[in-house]
């Protein structure tokens, strides 16, 4: 990164082809980040880090998933850093276990996101890291940071979403709620979202309003409802 208008080039690790594509496009919502590639195995990505470096587009973020098919996340992490890569790496993965997490850390792991989890959570770990390297950030090799610098920088990795889930709604379901309206190729109401999740209307509605709020969707009155309108939701 040149400059803190610069783009930060993030690899996506993840072995499930579809939720690779969904956090790529994550990514992309994001200002000021941009999909380096998406690799679906740990050898695939150890390759792939060291060719984008060779051609002088490095990886700024890896988004790491812990359980690959052909090796552990941290194995993975573990020989980036060996490699010499000054990318930041922030494990996304369901694993939940405190020895991983904590092992995690020790590998240089800043940051750990566990699924399921909503765009702003995602969103905020982004802008977090990039937070973090700026306060980090050298004008030339071999300077050195400032106290103010060290610690704005951990603060910004400390940082705790001020973005809670209202009472009553649960991360799984919004998950599979915004799945719904995300893959849908139409806006679609709340009946027939829970109908697609065999959940009733008025509660896929509280999870679409919540989707409205934090602009994750768009809300709009459904054509050819005379009368009290029928609404329906598209993807932001």
């Amino acid at each position: 990164m040149t400059g803190d208008d610069a783009e930060l080039r993030v690899l996506i690790v993840e072995d499930d082809p579809m939720t690779a594509e969904a956090h790529g496009d994550y990514v992309r919502r994001v200002p000021g980040f941009t999909v380096a590639a998406i690799c679906l195995s740990g050898y695939d990505a150890l390759a792939r880090i060291d060719a984008l470096a060779d051609a002088g587009t490095p990886v700024d973020i890896v988004l790491l998933d812990m359980s690959l098919t052909d090796s552990h996340g941290l194995d993975v992490a573990k020989r980036m850093n060996t490699r010499g890569h000054g990318a930041d790496i922030i494990a996304i993965t369901a694993v939940r276990h405190l020895q991983v997490i904590k092992s995690a850390i020790s590998t240089g792991i800043t940051q750990y996101l566990i699924k399921p989890f909503t765009f702003a959570a995602f969103r905020e770990k982004l802008e977090n890291q990039r937070a973090f390297r700026l306060n980090l950030s050298g004008d030339e090799a071999g300077s050195l940071a400032t106290q103010a610098a060290v610690d704005n920088a951990l603060s910004a990795l400390r940082s705790v979403s001020s973005e809670r889930l209202p009472k009553g709604l649960i991360e799984e379901t919004l998950a599979a709620v915004s799945g719904v309206v995300r893959d849908s190729m139409s806006p679609v109401s709340a009946t027939e979202v829970g109908a697609r999740l065999e959940l009733s209307r008025v509660t896929v509605r509280r999870y679409l309003e919540h989707l409205v709020k934090t602009k994750q969707a768009v809300k709009q009155p459904r054509h050819g409802t005379p009368g009290r309108p029928e609404y329906e939701y598209r993807w932001a």
